[in-house]
């Protein structure tokens, strides 16, 4: 079976000829995160099946009738409402023809962005927490374009801001003012010890707010996950279309050159000999067998996977993505 690490690295780009703007791609302003809709516009988050609810909305539902939107000319069958008749095609036919609409339902889109100091890196373009506060706006601004309600779960080391979820300009601005305020706080240097376990109390909320027929966007690189993270994704996505979108960083697939490398969790220093063949392998593959894990959850629970790296412009990134893994969405268990 082909290494879904080698497929990362296949796709990564070369290394830019100079460093970005630091602060385009250290710390995402408010500013910034409200000038993303424009570019959310061409992006199309369409829903893996229907609605369940009979509510009026947003979203397509398998429910036929005198909807917004039209969808077919047919010919008349026994039991089709005379109403949706269409009396000028039927008078120019030798049989009656209905006009068929579908039926638009509510999605509200739960968006749940991690900024814990595990995101705070990045080797090339910008940092994984930048490129997560990016994608979380996009999302955010693509449903508000849609009409549909936004609700944000946005975690940090500190702890959970749950914003509930609300369909106005106002509530989404206020939202990204959260996930900009949680991104300018992180610092080489903070004192805020880390939170692993905070992953998967986030999602312990979105599992309480996101009841059914959410589109849940869980923006994050995993880290800290446990047993229990996949079986809330799994939770989620049984009454839920959730899309993972997996921030990670190229480092993680073309590894630097034979030197040593040392590296910190903020406390104590490890001296990773990169130059040894051996260990050079033992990370290749402790990584592989990770994503390999990740990109699994998608048949087995029905969590769409999503690579996104930090090291290329995000908006583009989804376009791609998004279209890409629409399609194969729902394919997992129920």
């Amino acid at each position: 079976m082909p290494s879904p690490l080698a497929a990362l690295r296949r796709a990564a780009p070369p290394p830019p000829p100079r460093a970005p703007d630091t602060a385009a791609g250290v710390h995402a302003s408010a500013a910034h995160l409200a000038g993303l809709e424009g570019n959310a516009r061409q992006l199309v988050f369409r829903p893996r099946h229907p609605a369940r609810n009979l509510l009026a909305g947003r979203h397509a539902s398998r429910v036929r009738g005198r909807g917004l939107d039209f969808e077919e000319l047919r010919q008349y069958q026994p039991g089709d409402d005379v109403r949706s008749i269409d009396w000028p095609v039927t008078a120019r036919m030798p049989q009656p023809f209905v006009r068929v609409y579908t039926e638009e339902k509510d999605r509200p889109t739960t968006i749940v962005v991690d900024q814990r100091i595990n995101m705070f890196f990045g080797t090339r373009l910008a940092m994984k927490s930048f490129t997560a506060a990016e994608a979380a706006a996009l999302c955010a601004w693509r449903a508000v374009t849609d009409g549909d309600r936004v609700a944000g779960i946005v975690f940090d080391d500190a702890g959970i801001h749950h914003h509930r979820a609300e369909r106005s300009r106002g509530a989404l601005l206020r939202l990204l003012g959260r996930i900009a305020g949680c991104n300018a706080a992180l610092r080489a240097d903070t004192s805020v010890a880390r939170a692993p376990t905070q992953l998967d109390v986030a999602l312990d909320v979105a599992v309480r707010t996101a009841s059914r027929d959410h589109l849940v966007v869980v923006v994050t690189d995993l880290d800290g996950r446990t047993a229990g993270t996949r079986e809330r994704l799994r939770r989620l996505a049984m009454r839920n279309d959730v899309v993972l979108f997996l921030i990670y960083d190229p480092f993680l697939v073309e590894l630097p050159g034979s030197q040593d490398l040392v590296v910190t969790n903020g406390a104590l220093q490890v001296e990773v000999p990169l130059g040894a063949t051996s260990v050079r392998r033992a990370l290749g593959d402790a990584a592989d067998r990770h994503l390999r894990e990740i990109l699994g959850w998608q048949h087995e629970i029905g969590v769409t996977v999503a690579p996104l790296t930090a090291a290329e412009d995000t908006a583009a990134q989804l376009r791609h993505l998004i279209g890409r893994h629409a399609a194969t969405a729902g394919q997992g268990r129920r």
